[in-house]
C-alpha cells in the first residue's frame, strides 16, 4: 500500500476491530472475517473494495434511550440506522459513522457514545449490485440533542422518532438486534 493515508486508515480501522470485544460466536466470527478481509485487500475500506468492503453506521437514539431515529433509506426501503462508506478524509470508522449520521439525519449536534464498535454486521452490498457482494458494517451508537429536528437527505424517503420498543415496519432483525444493544450502551454510559 503505497499511499499514506490509506495505510494509517487501515490501521485504524484494524484497531478498532481489535478493541471491539463482544461474547457472542457470531460476532467474534464476524470480527476475524472483517480482520481478514483487511489483511488481504488494500481496498478494502474502499467503496470499490470487492469482494466485500467496509462501511460505518451508527445508530442514533434519544439521550434517554427511549427513542431511536431512523431513515427509511432510498435504495433499501426499509428502516435503518445511518452510515456508509469511508472517505479518505475521515479519521477512523467512528468518524466515518458519526460523518454519515450528521449528514443522513440533517441533526449536526449527535455525539458518539463511544468510539469502539457496537456491533458488527454483514448485509449486501446496495451500492454495487452484481459488483461488490457484501457491506462489513462497523456498527457505533449516536445521541442527539433533545431538541434535534431530523431533515431526511438526498439518500433517504423518510427520517423519524420512533420508540425503542416499537419498532417501524418494514424493518429487519439486524436493526432490532442494533437498537437493543445501543439502548444497553447507552444506559450503562449514563449510569
Amino acid at each position: 500500500m503505497t499511499d499514506p493515508r490509506r495505510a494509517a486508515a487501515h490501521r485504524r480501522a484494524r484497531q478498532a476491530l481489535l478493541d471491539y470485544t463482544d461474547d457472542e460466536p457470531d460476532q467474534q466470527r464476524l470480527r476475524e472475517e472483517f480482520l481478514a478481509v483487511l489483511s488481504a485487500h488494500d481496498d478494502a475500506l474502499s467503496r470499490t473494495g470487492r469482494p466485500d468492503h467496509l462501511t460505518a453506521s451508527a445508530l442514533v437514539l434519544s439521550p434517554d434511550a427511549d427513542r431511536v431515529l431512523l431513515d427509511l433509506h432510498r435504495k433499501v426501503g426499509r428502516w435503518l440506522q445511518f452510515g456508509g462508506h469511508v472517505e479518505l478524509g475521515d479519521p477512523d470508522l467512528a468518524g466515518t459513522a458519526l460523518r454519515e449520521a450528521r449528514e443522513e439525519s440533517g441533526i449536526d449536534a449527535l455525539s458518539l457514545v463511544s468510539t469502539r464498535p457496537v456491533r458488527l454486521d454483514r448485509h449486501p452490498a446496495p451500492c454495487s449490485p452484481g459488483r461488490a457482494r457484501d457491506h462489513l458494517d462497523v456498527q457505533f451508537v449516536a445521541v442527539a440533542s433533545p431538541d434535534a429536528r431530523p431533515r431526511a437527505s438526498a439518500e433517504s424517503h423518510d427520517v423519524r422518532w420512533f420508540p425503542v420498543r416499537a419498532l417501524p415496519e418494514p424493518t429487519d432483525d439486524s436493526v432490532r438486534v442494533l437498537v437493543a444493544a445501543a439502548v444497553t450502551q447507552v444506559r450503562q454510559a449514563s449510569g
